[in-house]
């Protein structure tokens, strides 16, 4: 477990848990937290052997209700707003470049930050009680990076997008599930964590190295990149290859080691 009481983290056989753990506040992020979470994904094996990470909020209320307001206090100058944006997008990139699967476990109200970290994660699922969105055009009067944008509209689609910010609404349980936010829905949070945990063992089970070289593809691929090369032979020359064919010749499950 980490030393931040605010984000805790747990490993269990191959999966990390890191939990947003300020339920008062319903778990808004401050920038201790942001780092925190960074530097869990940037490097989820000094944790643990892990092979997958779920990131859930404490209680039923809140996954994250957005950047905790006290951190706006000083953006007062054009410096001073860049500085946050790019401050909070390497939390973003960390997350996206993380090399093992996340999943982002939602219940409660997941807006601001708090939605960008969920949309950053490989998949979503989510508790009956979860609203998702940015009711920034309500609430603060800023907006988001253009990479935030540009994620929100290859995750939901450009009208859409416009859509939710213009209106300020969030999008419910159901209709998340319906436009492909979320992989899953479940009736409560003890299902949802139930869940999350089941599916984040199936995932660390699987070739670590497939799992990571169709991560970075695709983000590459998110950021306009077409080269590649180097994954296939990640793969192709590895261990887990050579292990992979063996055991399917020998008819038994492989063992996968990550290299």
């Amino acid at each position: 477990m980490t030393q931040d009481p605010e984000i805790l983290f747990v490993h269990r056989d191959g999966v990390g848990v890191v939990t947003l753990n300020r339920p008062q506040a319903r778990n808004a992020l401050t920038f201790a937290m942001y780092d925190e979470i960074a530097a869990i994904c940037a490097d989820p094996q000094a944790r643990g052997a892990t092979r997958a990470l779920i990131v859930t909020g404490a209680g039923d209320r809140a996954f994250a209700a957005g950047t905790d307001i006290a951190q706006f206090r000083d953006v007062t100058t054009a410096e001073a707003a860049i500085a946050y944006e790019r401050r909070i997008e390497g939390v973003l990139e960390a997350i996206e470049a993380c090399p093992v699967p996340t999943i982002a476990a939602i219940a409660g109200a997941a807006t601001g930050g708090g939605a960008a970290i969920a949309a950053c994660c490989d998949l979503r699922i989510a508790a009956a009680s979860a609203r998702f969105g940015f009711p920034i055009a309500r609430t603060l009067g800023n907006c988001l990076s253009i990479r935030n944008y540009a994620r929100l509209a290859t995750l939901l689609g450009p009208a859409r997008v416009k859509e939710l910010i213009f209106t300020a609404r969030l999008i419910e349980a159901d209709e998340g599930k319906a436009i492909g936010l979320y992989a899953e829905v479940l009736p409560d949070h003890a299902a949802l964590m139930a869940r999350a945990e089941k599916l984040a063992c199936t995932i660390a089970g699987h070739a670590p190295l497939t799992l990571r070289a169709t991560k970075e593809a695709l983000r590459r691929i998110a950021q306009g990149e077409s080269h590649g090369d180097d994954l296939v032979t990640l793969c192709y020359l590895s261990a887990d290859f050579r292990e992979g064919m063996q055991a399917f010749l020998d008819k038994r499950p492989p063992v996968w080691r990550g290299g």
